[in-house]
């Protein structure tokens, strides 16, 4: 199977429903459930609203879902590009914001490009391999090991394809049995057989609660977090079955299964240790339910599990960003188009997934002891929020100003959109209000550090497509002409060569 330029497939398609919803789930299931429910309980305060959050995310990756489904069954409407075709949001906005021309590319490309997806996953990968190792997760010693756990997906999947995704596949399925393990011995802990005393959570669930609008917001970036990936079919479309109807039913089966694996999982959690230890743990509360219910021993065994969880979801993430990279490689805006788009010379994208290596590290290396994870959690989910808006209110949009080949879309999937879009307005406004006192996301960093992270991000791709495409043409007297080629490696690909 080769691919052409935009990630247009010419081969066999491949994917059909049940893989189309593993590739779903694989990329969902990554560290959030393991790492993120004592910050959600920290923010909210009781049981019973850190429960109603993990709701609310739900319902949000839902109407999420419809947002995709529309673009992914709209696109085969498209005349003009020959879709479906791989890239998922890239093709939407191209799509929407036609003009001024390849702005909006160079906006994306800059996001795909500098958000470090993988780094707050091998930081977790760190933590828990040195719990499992009984060794204390001291700042350089974590940091070291989270650098290691991202070289080792990079020149996996940039030397050895096949083996890394074979890898990348059995830890895939390791995930769901590990959750299922936490789920279990959530029931043990149900019925008070424990080497601790049992807690009452479930007794006055709504005790101590204390939301505010930022700290919900900031609870419904975890929960988004760990929703992240039920697109993840978009990227792929060129290479699924009948994409229509295997999107309809791939996307709402796998959330509807994820979303229930997370409910049973916190009840897990709050059933088998107090609000104050979950509260206390950091990233490692599943650890923590497992030495309350089986022993110190316990919890070492648990630490490995969810350590190799966190190797195949970082396996999973930079095999897919590798190739978001690639392609944006082979669209010739990207400096140096030709290296970072190339297959050589292991026939893997080890350039393209190269540059994401850079960025986690860079990332890893430097961020303030404390702040890494959460920094690294809200700096991806804000600039996601905003591609979000633009893509759902498109939708209500298109609805009323359709281009001649955009489909009817009913009054029910518009609502959906409409409440997908506000949601993520408010993901995007509410970081740029103060958090009240005790409400702050950080412990070194300013509380909008995330927002304008975010922000800078589209800002350089800005800058970087009024230099490229405006400012160095004008002066130097040169206009861009789009030109299709053939690389050394065998793919077709874009570039732009300079008319005097």
């Amino acid at each position: 199977m080769s691919l052409g330029p935009g990630g247009k497939v010419t081969g066999k398609r491949q994917i059909g429903v049940f893989s189309a919803v593993f590739i779903i789930f694989n990329r969902i299931i990554g560290t959030g459930v393991f790492a993120t429910p004592s910050t959600i309980l920290a923010l909210s305060g009781s049981v019973g609203l850190s429960m109603i959050m993990w709701v609310i995310g739900a319902i949000v990756a839902i109407a999420g879902m419809q947002v995709y489904i529309v673009w992914g069954t709209a696109s085969r409407y498209f005349g003009c590009w020959a879709l479906p075709k791989n890239g998922g949001e890239k093709n939407y906005l191209e799509y929407l914001f036609r003009r001024p021309k390849y702005l909006v590319t160079s906006m994306y490309a800059a996001n795909a490009f500098l958000l470090a997806y993988t780094a707050g996953n091998s930081l977790v990968f760190g933590e828990y391999i040195l719990k499992a190792a009984n060794q204390d997760p001291e700042l350089w010693t974590l940091r070291f090991t989270g650098v290691g756990c991202i070289t080792f997906a990079w020149l996996l999947h940039g030397t050895a394809l096949k083996l890394g995704l074979r890898l990348q596949n059995f830890l895939g399925m390791f995930k769901l049995i590990v959750l299922l393990i936490i789920i279990v011995t959530g029931f043990i802990a149900l019925s008070g057989k424990m080497e601790v005393e049992k807690p009452n959570n479930f007794e006055n669930i709504f005790e101590g609660t204390t939301m505010s609008a930022s700290s919900f917001c900031l609870s419904l970036y975890s929960v988004a977090w760990s929703y992240v990936g039920f697109s993840n079919a978009n990227y792929a479309l060129s290479e699924v079955k009948n994409p229509a109807r295997t999107i309809r039913i791939a996307g709402p089966l796998a959330i509807a299964v994820v979303a229930v694996l997370y409910m049973l999982a916190n009840v897990a959690y709050f059933a088998g240790a107090s609000k104050e230890e979950i509260t206390g743990s950091g990233r490692l509360v599943a650890a923590l339910l497992f030495r309350n219910v089986y022993g110190p021993k316990a919890e070492r065994v648990l630490s490995l599990f969810v350590a190799f969880s966190a190797v195949g979801n970082v396996l999973s993430v930079i095999f897919s960003q590798g190739r978001v990279n690639q392609e944006l490689g082979r669209e010739g805006i990207l400096p140096w188009s030709k290296f970072w788009g190339s297959n050589r010379p292991f026939n893997a994208p080890l350039t393209g997934l190269g540059l994401h290596w850079i960025v986690c590290v860079i990332l890893i290396l430097t961020l303030p002891p404390g702040d890494a994870y959460t920094f690294i959690v809200n700096v991806i989910t804000y600039p996601l929020s905003i591609i979000n808006t633009a893509i759902s209110f498109g939708i209500t949009y298109l609805a009323y100003h359709p281009y001649p080949d955009w489909p009817h879309v009913s009054r029910r999937i518009q609502v959906a959109t409409i409440f997908f879009g506000l949601a993520n307005v408010f993901l995007i406004i509410v970081p740029l209000t103060k958090p009240p006192p005790g409400g702050e996301p950080y412990k070194n960093l300013p509380y909008w550090t995330h927002a304008l992270a975010g922000w800078s991000v589209f800002g350089l791709g800005f800058l970087y497509w009024a230099l490229w495409a405006h400012l160095f043409p004008w002066l130097r007297g040169y206009s861009l002409l789009r030109v299709e080629e053939v690389g050394s490696d065998g793919y077709p690909r874009w570039s732009f060569k300079h008319v005097l």
